[in-house]
């Protein structure tokens, strides 16, 4: 038995991962378009998650959305992720892409990693109107840029706050709640009564 190279990696044998078979045709097909552009392929439980090249993931999505083998016209969600301190490698951002065919009722992930000191990701609005507001989200909580957005601006956050909430490395210090005059400490040092949080 040889050791897998790295064109091996796109079917995982090092992880085991068998894709479901409804998804052999799908993953065949990104193969033979689009194999310079897939980074990994990797799963869980029957669940497949495509690692692709940011230059790639618009031309990726569109044909995703309109090929009669896939018609994954649903972009159920997009996800901001954090990998700091989870491995070793320097695109610790990552958009996460959640796909549903409603022709074939089956589901696909797609995932996009970047650096902080490069956060830019293609936008997918072109392909899927709805990636909206989901992109601005991973923008405003992660710092995602995502290129070619209509309106890339914060949804949650104040316009003028400072950092991005949710990487794993902003710091957990104490905010000002202004609608109550009070203020939230940070959490390691909240006292807490019968599961609720109290000052």
């Amino acid at each position: 038995m040889t050791e897998p190279t790295a064109t091996d990696t796109t079917e995982a044998p090092e992880r085991g991962f068998q894709p479901p078979e409804a998804l052999q045709p799908v993953l065949t097909g990104l193969r033979e378009r689009f194999e310079d552009a897939i980074k990994e392929i990797s799963g869980h439980r029957g669940e497949v998650v495509v690692e692709l090249e940011r230059d790639r993931l618009v031309e990726v999505c569109t044909w995703l959305r309109d090929d009669p083998v896939t018609s994954f016209r649903l972009l159920a969600s997009i996800t901001g992720i954090d990998y700091l301190n989870y491995d070793d490698r320097p695109e610790r951002l990552c958009a996460d892409y959640n796909l549903y065919s409603f022709d074939h009722n089956m589901r696909i992930r797609l995932k996009v990693r970047v650096t902080v000191e490069d956060p830019r990701i293609p936008s997918v609005t072109g392909v899927w109107p709805g990636a909206n507001f989901p992109e601005r989200e991973a923008y405003d909580f992660f710092g995602i840029r995502f290129e070619g957005h209509p309106n890339l601006v914060r949804i949650h956050m104040p316009e003028d706050w400072k950092g991005y909430p949710q990487r794993k490395d902003y710091p957990l210090g104490g905010v000002d709640v202004e609608y109550i005059g009070a203020h939230v400490p940070p959490p390691d040092t909240r006292r807490y009564k019968g599961g609720w949080t109290s000052t």
